[in-house]
C-alpha cells in the first residue's frame, strides 16, 4: 500500500476518528509538509477501496468551514494484525473441552440467534425478499453471499467463510450459520456443500413450501 495511505490508516486507527486537518496535522509531524487537497485525494482513494468510511458532517459550536469526521470501516480496521481468530479458537475449545456437549450446542445456537435477531428480517415477507435482506446482512459480516433460483426453492451461496480458520479446528461454526440462516429465513436449509470440506464455497438449499 502507498505509504501516505497507510499512515492515514494508522492516524484513524490511533484517534478512532479524525478531520481533514488532524490528518494533515499528524502527518506534518510524521513526515514534514502536505496539503489538505492531498489528504482528501488519499481520503477519496481509501473510500473507493473500502478501507474508510463516508465521512459524517462535524457540527460546530463556532462558525467556520463545515468540517467532516473520518472513521475506519471494518475492512480498514481488518488491515491491521490481530489475534481474533487464535482467540476463537480456544475460547471454543475451552468451551467444548469443560462444558457438556449439550450446554456448548446451547450456547452457539444463542449467538446464531442473537445474530438473526440483529439482521431483523420481517417475516412477513416473500421468501424471495428475506433472501435479499439474508444476502444483505451476511455481506455485511463478510460472507460475500449470493443466491440462486432453484427448482425448488432457492440456493444460498457464501463465498467466504469469515470464519475459515476457525473451522479448521471445529464444524461448531458451520452449525451456527445454519441454525442463522434458518432464524433469519424462517426455513430449514439443507446444506450442499461447505468451505471446510474443501468446496469452494458453502451453498445451503432453501425450499420453497
Amino acid at each position: 500500500m502507498q505509504e501516505t495511505r497507510r499512515q492515514i490508516l494508522e492516524i484513524l486507527r490511533e484517534r478512532g476518528e479524525a478531520t481533514v486537518d488532524d490528518i494533515v496535522a499528524d502527518l506534518k509531524a510524521l513526515r514534514g509538509s502536505i496539503t489538505s487537497v492531498t489528504v482528501r485525494h488519499h481520503l477519496a482513494k481509501l473510500q473507493d477501496d473500502g478501507m474508510v468510511d463516508n465521512p459524517q458532517m462535524l457540527h460546530r459550536a463556532t462558525p467556520g468551514r463545515p468540517q467532516h469526521i473520518y472513521v475506519l470501516t471494518e475492512q480498514g480496521n481488518s488491515f491491521f494484525p490481530n489475534n481474533y481468530h487464535n482467540l476463537a479458537t480456544n475460547l471454543l475449545q475451552q468451551m467444548k473441552q469443560t462444558l457438556p456437549e449439550q450446554q456448548v450446542n446451547v450456547i452457539i445456537e444463542g449467538v446464531a440467534d442473537t445474530m438473526a435477531n440483529e439482521a431483523n428480517i420481517p417475516n412477513d415477507r416473500s421468501l424471495r425478499e428475506r433472501m435479499d435482506k439474508v444476502v444483505e446482512y451476511l455481506n455485511k459480516q463478510g460472507y460475500d453471499a449470493d443466491w440462486d433460483i432453484h427448482k425448488e426453492g432457492f440456493v444460498l451461496n457464501t463465498n467466504n467463510c469469515p470464519y475459515h480458520d476457525v473451522e479448521k479446528h471445529d464444524d461448531m461454526l458451520c452449525q451456527m450459520d445454519m441454525r442463522l440462516i434458518a432464524s433469519m429465513l424462517g426455513v430449514v436449509p439443507r446444506l450442499l456443500s461447505r468451505v471446510s470440506d474443501g468446496d469452494e464455497q458453502c451453498s445451503y438449499l432453501i425450499p420453497q413450501h
